[in-house]
């Protein structure tokens, strides 16, 4: 038996994170204070830019990472064998960027990291699977129970998750599996 990289972009991600991980425990978490978690900082400092897109692969625990990584795992190989690799990165990326914006803008005294808005993503973005043009029963329920849930804790639980960026996350999502269902990529043909 042979092992297989049956998903490049979902265990790449996975990958990266734990060596994040590892590197911020060896550092005392400099790393992932400077490198992997967004927070309102100058347009001129280049850190910044990496910061965007790099606190999703960032995580403040092994509870954090685990959580997190779990549902990633599950969800994500089926989700890039549906939609493809390069989709999904840039699903992800997009996702990444939106959410850095997002939590640099409406709080600026706080930071952001961890994957839980990628998951949210890809929670999504699975309750799609099947669409075909009218309203998924199953995404709607998955909105009204795992999104409903967060704006509850947005409004009524204090707490250190950022809420808000999982409701991002589905968002982009949501959008995600819309926006691809209303153009499919094209295959391209194969020559023999």
């Amino acid at each position: 038996m042979q092992l297989q990289y049956n998903s490049p972009v979902i265990l790449t991600f996975f990958l990266l994170s734990l060596g994040v991980l590892f590197l911020g425990q060896w550092t005392g978490g400099w790393t992932t204070t400077h490198l992997f978690c967004v927070y309102r900082s100058s347009l001129k400092d280049p850190l910044f830019y990496v910061r965007l897109f790099g606190h999703v692969l960032g995580h403040g625990s092994w509870d954090h990472f685990l959580n997190n990584m779990l549902l990633l795992l599950v969800i994500g190989p089926p989700m890039e064998e549906k939609y493809g690799s390069i989709p999904l990165l840039r699903g992800i990326l997009l996702t990444a960027l939106i959410s850095g914006i997002l939590q640099c803008a409406l709080f600026p005294h706080s930071a952001l990291l961890g994957a839980s808005g990628i998951v949210f993503m890809l929670i999504m973005l699975a309750s799609l699977s099947g669409f075909s043009g009218g309203i998924p029963v199953t995404m709607l329920l998955v909105a009204v129970l795992y999104l409903g849930q967060q704006v509850y804790d947005v409004i009524f639980v204090r707490d250190n998750v950022a809420n808000f960026m999982h409701i991002v996350g589905g968002v982009c999502g949501t959008v995600f599996g819309y926006t691809y269902a209303a153009f499919p990529r094209r295959k391209k043909s194969r020559r023999k």
